[in-house]
């Protein structure tokens, strides 16, 4: 994140990449090089200490189980937190010391990449990988399924986020990032104004991460549909298989949208061509329009399933099955709708005239309906309940009330006029925040907490646990409060110092704020680690009545294949009773047809990160080098004749009697 850019000079080889784009003057960055790489120093002297390549190589790289991909997801999440809310602590940092005219310690080029960074890592590379990594776990234990419908590319879609991912950390190091917010509006994005690499290491980095995103949500559409074990109607299966159906629905019919609208702004940039510049026809507004139609609907991908995991840790800690099965899955399918129906109350501001602003600000208030709805279901589920406060239900608490916040804030500003007082102020900001930390993060670590011990056989550290929620409960009120008081005030965001001394106090709180969210994660980290090294007191075994293995009559952890291939489901919440009333497997096991576990995901996942990396700096040689391995690899892959192929019956009996996942 250079603080000013290099002269443009291109060369055969390397393209635009220089040495001048390496930012050895900036301190922060060589201080945050030196610590990477410090910190994989000591991970490559661990892993060869223990000889832990190969186990991870065998296990889990190549591996096509869909549980291991969904904790690969969740772990991918997990580290690309770390990166995005440093970012969020050098931008509280600089807002705290830059108030009252004074300069801070971030100059506005590095601010502006620090910012860009810090929305697009959390959405896509933080929030994405949460919710595809549970749905990837949960989803086909719920339905009794073996596996996804199409195991290898569940491993590709995976390696391509991955792939995504690692382009813009690439970015901290070689060249800058963006410096245009998380959504990237023209003009400024456009290559007038955005000449440097940063903008098209955001291009190429969503590019590459959209197309895992949008083949998982295909895979995903295909195994609730047509892997269903016998006997599973659609209105038996779980309310969190309900809401990953609906998530990937979103997801296929949206994800090609930001693709479409991401390659006509490449074309922009990279071939002169004008989609959204004012010349020879051109029209920025279009592509807020097309952004919107997949970003309002993108938060809804992100919140969906964790009103799946609220339900179901809901029914469990309270004892009784979820109150109106059938409206929450209703309600569910009126969101899926409607979020296609509220993009432009994003820009009322813009110009779209009277008649237009009502229109989708209605919408808006109606789609607030079915949210309630659920909202409902869920207290009265617990009303006359049995309510056990675990810890997997305190998330579920801090989401009602926090998510619920963040719902009639947004109610707020779905009045035209109420947000022409604050659109682009720190209130939005609050909002968004109020929604996706108190509807998204707090809904993924109660499902983290609530089926832990599903996948690892052994629960979280209770105290650690706890620790963890109220830092990041009381954090976020500290934290984002004050931002609600500066929107009313009518502080703009995106601001690197701010004039008014009297805003100063304010954003220290929130720093304060951060800091004590910042103590929620390690603490999370120290949970885990606790838990890992006490997981013998903490097994929990395979008691009918044991509130985290109950869900289905599968072993804790489940074995690698599942379930047997007699398995038949009567009735809703089949597996629940199943295994409550000691249900046992037959052992007349047949062979299994399972694909083999494959390098070709990650060897194409790794191609796609050089391609990316050449298109980024014009290394034009490169990019048509790889780009034909990719369709080289590709190809090869579908000769390959014995990817496909039937385990033993003597495997699955070792395996199912093992029950691990590695």
């Amino acid at each position: 994140m250079a603080s000013e850019q290099p002269a443009e000079t291109f060369s055969p080889i390397f393209g635009r990449l220089t040495l001048d784009w390496i930012p050895i003057h900036e301190p922060i960055l060589i201080g945050t090089f030196a610590g990477v790489a410090l910190g994989g120093l000591i991970f490559l002297a661990l892993m060869t200490y223990f000889k832990l390549w190969a186990p991870l190589w065998n296990n889990w790289v190549v591996s096509i189980d869909h549980k291991k991909i969904g904790i690969m997801y969740m772990v991918l999440g997990f580290i690309m937190m770390v990166r995005g809310f440093a970012d969020a602590l050098m931008m509280r940092g600089q807002q705290a010391m830059a108030a009252g005219g004074n300069e801070g310690w971030l100059p506005p080029h590095h601010y502006d990449q620090v910012f860009t960074a810090h929305g697009v890592i959390m959405i896509f590379f933080v929030a994405m990988p949460f919710v595809t990594g549970v749905m990837n776990y949960v989803m086909p234990l719920q339905i009794g399924a073996r596996d996804v419908a199409f195991p290898f590319l569940n491993n590709f879609s995976f390696w391509m986020t991955v792939s995504g991912a690692l382009l813009i950390n690439v970015s901290l190091f070689i060249g800058e990032f963006a410096r245009v917010g998380w959504l990237a509006f023209p003009p400024l994005s456009g290559a007038n104004y955005s000449t440097g690499p940063g903008m098209d290491y955001y291009l190429w980095a969503l590019q590459i991460a959209g197309v895992g995103t949008t083949l998982s949500g295909i895979n995903l559409i295909a195994t609730i549909l047509k892997m269903r074990a016998p006997g599973m109607k659609m209105f038996d299966m779980p309310i969190f298989t309900w809401t990953a159906l609906i998530t990937n629905v979103l997801i296929v019919a949206a994800f090609p949208v930001l693709t479409a609208t991401l390659a006509l702004l490449t074309l922009d940039r990279y071939l002169g061509f004008h989609f959204f510049t004012n010349d020879f026809g051109g029209n920025a507004m279009m592509y807020v329009n097309l952004i919107w139609i997949w970003g309002h609907p993108e938060v809804y991908i992100l919140i969906i399933p964790c009103f799946g995991i609220i339900s179901e840790i809901v029914s469990t800690f309270s004892g009784k099955p979820i109150f109106g099965y059938r409206t929450m899955v209703w309600a569910t399918a009126c969101i899926m709708v409607l979020s296609f129906i509220v993009w432009l109350h994003h820009f009322f501001t813009m110009g779209s005239g009277a008649s237009v602003n009502t229109f989708f600000g209605i919408t808006t208030m109606i789609i607030s309906v079915p949210t309630g709805v659920k909202i409902f279901n869920w207290l009265f589920t617990m009303y006359k309940g049995r309510v056990r406060l675990e810890v997997p239900m305190l998330w579920v608490i801090g989401f009602l009330v926090t998510f619920t916040i963040g719902g009639m804030t947004g109610v707020m500003l779905a009045i035209p006029p109420v947000d022409f007082q604050l659109h682009n102020t720190l209130f939005l900001i609050a909002h968004f925040h109020n929604v996706i930390i108190g509807g998204v993060v707090f809904a993924i670590y109660a499902g983290v907490t609530y089926w832990w011990p599903k996948a690892f056989g052994f629960q979280l550290d209770e105290k650690w646990g706890k620790r963890a929620f109220w830092g990041w409960f009381i954090g976020f009120y500290v934290a984002f409060m004050p931002l609600y008081a500066l929107g009313l005030m009518g502080v703009t965001r995106r601001m690197n110092s701010y004039p008014d001394a009297g805003w100063q106090p304010y954003f220290i709180i929130a720093g304060i704020g951060a800091l004590i969210i910042l103590f929620g994660i390690l603490s999370t980290f120290m949970c885990f680690a606790v838990s890992i090294m006490n997981r013998k007191k903490l097994a929990c075994g395979n008691d009918p009545w044991d509130a985290r293995t109950l869900e289905w009559a599968t072993q804790s952890p489940p074995q690698q294949y599942n379930f047997p291939q007699e398995l038949n489901v009567t009735g809703r919440e089949a597996f629940w009773h199943m295994k409550k009333a000691g249900f046992k497997w037959s052992t007349d096991y047949a062979p299994i047809h399972m694909p083999k576990d494959t390098a070709t995901g990650v060897v194409i996942a790794g191609i796609a990160f050089v391609f990316g990396f050449a298109m980024v700096w014009y290394i034009w040689w490169l990019a048509i080098l790889t780009f034909v391995a990719m369709i080289a690899v590709g190809i090869a892959h579908t000769f390959n004749y014995h990817r496909d192929y039937y385990i033993p019956v003597d495997e699955v009996r070792q395996t199912e009697a093992k029950g691990a996942l590695t």
